[in-house]
């Protein structure tokens, strides 16, 4: 209760409604797995190295890399197709909308004293210190070209001496350099023609500026400071880098300066954590202030030569690093004590709250169907245990259905479902040349799968069972599932893809991997996963309230007005509320010991809508007399 204290009229605001629940969204999808660039924690990498949001595939490349192939193994030798980005372009391709994605980078053994593993790098000396251009993120698509420019302003002498008549103390100034502030790098020609353009650099004729107190300029070249002559040409010298990764992705960074009092200086702009560019592929490793040389003040005018000068402008020795086996791909959790080792892998997407799908694109990809399994049961298990999301599985490629049926019966849970077989995509990398076949792949139909989840909860709600659902972005499937297949896999919770003469590629199954019949079905678990959440979330403010009538009757009306919404939506069974679904929270629902242990208990029932999986019409003779 506010006080009142003093004689006076108060006006306060109060609430008559019960509080709203919001639904969680349902289509966001996290995948983990390996990438040929991209955000990735290691020991001195940048700090922006969690999972990123991807809102198309053109992002992804931008980010992530493309659908280029990897080279894993300890000399780089092993050819590898890129399952995540398969994955990723498959998503988008079928619906999708939200990914985040986990990238997995396994070090090799010889990266163990790198504090940069598997980036790539190129050095030049600058006095007694090295300018590193490196690449942000391991991978061998951090191998880019990056090319320094000189970019050379007009004559910008200025002879103070004539312009100011003594006694006007810029008299003395003598020649200086408009737009020329402290740390600038400008070149003095004595006479001839100026250079023009990227000509080369020649620290005989730059000069560092230096400005003091009221304004002066002066002109530093080596040690000494340099007098210009009022014949003299001075024109400004700045950088332009060129980070080309391929042909579709060039970034152009101009106006940069040497220094690190220039606005633009170089160090600032590519920085190893970039608050403005977070996906810039490069930065520069160089720290002026450690050099002890009488020259240090002349290190801008350095570093421009060093880096236009560069003979090998190609950063070398990023690599892709190791096969990441499944417990790389799960991850792991965050250290509470040591801010610099955050979460990895799957263990990274469970600290992000929106994901409500997740998968392993290169989880079925081994050939050993043992590490198949055990990438599956850490995808299950990341599952279970952050309860709100459900897990896209992936069998092993070319199973049987011997294999399959074996694969599925290694695992039990109501948060994961399986999908077979796997699909072939003609390779959009490659072009067919004169009459040759088009490369095929074939892909997890993970990618494929998610994408179709995120595509009905959009366009149906997530009560909807995400079947008989086209599968977009394919030619055929792995192998031909006919009705007399199927029918030994869906009893056992195998959910087929199928291709039907006339109606195209779909999914043909909605079970989920349990053997509890009352979480049958793909799209109950995820209604309940989608109520619970949202009730999760929606009712925190009761935490600390009195546990009272006055509590027990806001809380039963806030979730009744949720559930009531879900029924319009056809998402709940029944012709009436009172048919679909009960509220309770009152005295018969808790006893004086929950009470008193600070305990508020609310029953709520739900009658999902299940999928009309078997669609029986029973025909039979009638005449016109006959009883029905």
């Amino acid at each position: 209760m506010p006080e009142y204290l003093a004689p006076g009229v108060y006006v306060e605001e109060v609430s008559f409604r019960s509080k709203s629940i919001e639904g969680v969204p349902t289509s966001t999808t996290g995948f983990a797995g390996m990438a040929r660039f991209g955000p990735v924690h290691y020991p001195r990498g940048p700090s922006s190295s969690t999972p990123r949001l991807i809102t198309s595939f053109t992002e992804y490349e931008s980010v992530y890399g493309g659908l280029d192939r990897l080279y894993v193994g300890p000399t780089g030798q092993d050819e590898r197709l890129g399952f995540l980005a398969h994955a990723a372009r498959a998503f988008f391709a079928n619906g999708g909308q939200r990914l985040y994605i986990s990238r997995v980078f396994v070090p090799r053994a010889t990266d163990d004293l790198d504090d940069y593993p598997g980036c790539a790098r190129r050095a030049v000396s600058v006095l007694d210190i090295q300018a590193t251009w490196r690449a942000r993120w391991p991978g061998s698509h951090g191998n880019v070209l990056v090319e320094t420019r000189a970019v050379r302003s007009k004559n910008v002498a200025v002879n103070f001496g004539a312009l100011f008549p003594a006694p006007d103390p810029r008299n003395a100034w003598g020649v200086q350099a408009r737009r020329a502030k402290a740390g600038a790098v400008v070149e003095i020609i004595a006479g001839g023609t100026p250079p023009v353009g990227n000509a080369p650099l020649s620290a005989a004729t730059l000069a560092v500026v230096e400005v003091d107190a009221e304004g002066r300029q002066s002109f530093r070249r080596g040690a000494a400071l340099v007098v210009p002559a009022a014949t003299d040409v001075i024109q400004l010298v700045e950088l332009q880098v060129t980070v080309t990764e391929n042909a579709e992705s060039v970034r152009v960074y101009d106006e940069l300066g040497a220094d690190p009092q220039q606005k633009r200086y170089l160090g600032h702009i590519l920085q190893r954590d970039d608050p403005e560019d977070e996906n810039a592929a490069v930065w520069l490793d160089y720290e002026p202030t450690t050099s002890a040389d009488p020259q240090a003040a002349f290190l801008p005018a350095l570093l421009m030569v060093a880096l236009q000068g560069n003979p090998s402008p190609r950063l070398a020795g990023g690599h892709d690093g190791l096969l990441a086996e499944p417990d790389d791909l799960a991850g792991e959790e965050a250290d509470p004590d040591d801010a610099s080792r955050p979460a990895t892998g799957l263990a990274a997407l469970g600290e992000i709250d929106d994901i409500a799908i997740v998968a392993l694109p290169d989880g079925g990809t081994y050939d050993d169907d043992t590490l198949c399994a055990q990438a599956a049961d850490r995808l299950i298990g990341h599952a279970e245990r952050l309860r709100y999301r459900i897990a896209v599985v992936d069998a092993p490629v070319g199973s049987s259905l011997t294999e399959i049926r074996s694969f599925r019966g290694r695992f039990d849970s109501k948060y994961a479902a399986l999908y077979h077989p796997w699909i072939q995509i003609l390779d959009p990398l490659e072009r067919s040349s004169q009459g040759a076949p088009p490369r095929r792949l074939l892909l997890p139909p993970s990618g494929f799968v998610t994408g179709i989840y995120a595509r009905s909860d959009v366009e149906r709600g997530v009560h909807k069972a995400p079947a008989n659902e086209v599968v977009r972005g394919l030619t055929q499937f792995e192998i031909n599932i006919n009705k007399a297949r199927q029918d030994v896999l869906n009893p056992e919770g195998v959910n087929c893809l199928r291709f039907f003469e006339g109606r195209g590629n779909r999914v043909w199954g909605a079970r989920t991997m349990s053997s509890d019949p009352e979480w049958k079905y793909v799209n109950v678990r995820r209604l309940f996963i989608y109520i619970e959440h949202s009730i999760d979330k929606g009712t925190q403010w009761a935490v600390f309230e009195p546990n009272g009538p006055r509590l027990w009757a806001n809380i039963r009306q806030t979730v009744e007005d949720f559930l009531l919404v879900l029924w319009r939506d056809g998402a709940l069974l029944g012709d009436k509320p009172e048919q679909a679904y009960f509220v309770r929270c009152d005295r018969t629902t808790m006893t004086q010991n929950d009470l008193d242990n600070g305990r508020l208990i609310c029953l709520i029932g739900i009658a999902p809508v299940k999928p009309a999986e078997f669609v029986i019409f029973r025909i039979g003779q009638w005449t016109g007399d006959a009883k029905q």
